[in-house]
């Protein structure tokens, strides 16, 4: 049972939120949500200490207040914001420098696979999709949500919280 929880739960939510984020422009609150909520219950089922616990809510906490002071300064969206502090919750100070240097290369990396997709005409059989529209938008930004989630994946098999449980 925990094994499966925490080889579904995590990853199944983040890559909701970088499904959405590319589809949509926008991370669900509820996604975010869903992530603290599965954290503190598959924290409990695998039995990590209240002291444990503690780094694990600093750590999100610190993102998040990091993450809103960049959505203030206009450089990321809320949702990230958003998910990357309920990622950093899921990874706490353990793991959090290695998701932060991988989300800002796959950030980076992203982005400029967005610039060249944006520098070409977008495919005729492609001008119907209402998200590959929006993407190819010089105006919109960048669904960074995608680079969140796809460091989050690389590195949760390597957090307290999966060692716990495996």
């Amino acid at each position: 049972m925990i094994e499966i929880t925490l080889l579904l739960l995590f990853p199944l939510l983040v890559i909701f939120a970088a499904s959405s984020d590319l589809l949509t422009m926008t991370i669900p609150n509820g996604v975010s949500l869903l992530l603290a909520g599965g954290f503190a219950f598959c924290a409990f089922l695998v039995g990590i200490p209240v002291s444990g616990l503690a780094g694990h809510f600093a750590s999100g906490a610190l993102v998040l207040l990091i993450g809103f002071g960049m959505f203030s300064a206009g450089w990321i969206g809320g949702g990230d914001a958003k998910l990357a502090a309920a990622v950093a919750l899921w990874l706490g100070f353990g793991s959090l420098l290695d998701f932060v240097l991988l989300a800002s290369v796959a950030g980076g990396a992203l982005t400029l696979l967005i610039l060249i997709f944006r520098g070409l005409p977008l495919p005729a059989f492609a001008l119907g999709w209402t998200w590959a529209s929006r993407l190819h938008d010089r105006r919109t930004g960048v669904p960074y949500g995608i680079a969140l989630a796809a460091a989050a994946l690389f590195i949760y098999p390597s957090s307290a919280i999966w060692r716990a449980g495996f």
